[in-house]
């Protein structure tokens, strides 16, 4: 089974757009990995003084991703971006879902983006 790991922007991006990114991917057949640094990062956003919109979206991510089933991983790094790149260099077989423009060229690895604001393909 094909894995992807998906990034904090690419799950905040799914909200906003309502894309339903837990049912898009199992349908491609594939397992979600989500680090244990993108859920915090979620919960800060969440519990941050950043506008309303994006508090609300963090806050609709994070109840998401209480009620589906995912594997939850740990970067063991301190910066996201740092640990997704280590992670996906160590697994070149892994997905990254991401729609960060400097992560997308540091890293090789086949890409999850959101096409057209409504569904998800791998470039």
């Amino acid at each position: 089974m094909k894995k992807v790991i998906i990034d904090t922007n690419f799950i905040l991006s799914c909200i906003r757009n309502k894309i339903d990114f837990f049912e898009e991917i199992k349908l491609m057949g594939m397992e979600i990995l989500i680090p244990k640094q993108v859920i915090d990062e979620l919960k800060r956003i969440h519990n941050s003084k950043k506008k309303l919109h994006f508090r609300e979206n963090a806050k609709v991510a994070l109840k998401i991703l209480e009620k589906n089933s995912f594997k939850k991983i740990d970067l063991k790094q301190k910066y996201v971006d740092k640990g997704l790149i280590q992670f996906t260099k160590k697994n070149q077989n892994i997905i990254i879902a991401t729609l960060d423009r400097e992560l997308k060229m540091k890293i090789k690895n086949p890409k999850l983006v959101i096409r057209n604001k409504k569904k998800l393909e791998i470039i």
